[in-house]
């Protein structure tokens, strides 16, 4: 027994010595101003990425920050997209308005709460100046970056948002606006290029 808590001991201090990600705090301001941009693709030209084809719905490009990471290991969608990002921009990448949030992820989703009765700005806004976005890596370039990324971090991507389709009926759409609340309102983004950009 003795050995097995030593065990179990030395396996949590090897994660959190190597794998556990400090937030990254920048202080007040906004650091992402613009919303993410999208563009209609006229004629998409399906393409097969593992077992699956995927169809290109809109290109794709955001610069926001990130307000929650949770990574996935099981599941259909996993094999896709092991990782979703949580993004604010406007006044969504703001830390003197999301220090006033409870944000979390699970499941797939993003949920965010306010820590008292009123909201640091109007309901509307926090539902259109964030989104939960599910990651599909194009290349393992896209990967490396992905690993890297932490709470708060300022991430530029592009891509496209898409729908994916498997042999057997299974398929997973992504949303198109940044309107929509609730199931179905994810992007699901195949994403082409990815950083992190050095705002100190």
């Amino acid at each position: 027994m003795k050995n097995f808590l030593i065990a179990c001991v030395a396996i949590y201090l090897t994660w959190f010595i190597f794998f556990k990600q400090e937030a990254v705090v920048l202080g007040p301001g906004v650091f992402a101003p613009e919303t993410p941009q999208q563009s209609k693709i006229a004629s998409p030209n399906k393409f097969k990425f593992d077992e699956f084809i995927i169809t290109p719905l809109a290109q794709f490009e955001l610069k926001a920050k990130v307000l929650g990471k949770e990574n996935y290991s099981r599941g259909r969608e996993a094999e896709l997209s092991p990782t979703d990002l949580a993004f604010g921009w406007g006044r969504m990448s703001d830390e003197a308005v999301i220090e006033q949030l409870d944000i979390s992820q699970s499941g797939r989703w993003y949920r965010w709460n306010t820590k008292s009765n009123g909201f640091p700005i109007p309901r509307r806004e926090i539902e259109t100046s964030s989104a939960n976005m599910h990651i599909i890596p194009k290349n393992d370039s896209v990967r490396h970056e992905l690993k890297k990324i932490r709470q708060g971090d300022i991430v530029r991507l592009k891509g496209r948002l898409v729908r994916v389709d498997a042999q057997d009926g299974w398929h997973w759409k992504s949303s198109l606006t940044r309107s929509d609340t609730g199931g179905g309102a994810c992007e699901l983004i195949f994403v082409e290029s990815l950083e992190i950009e050095s705002v100190l």
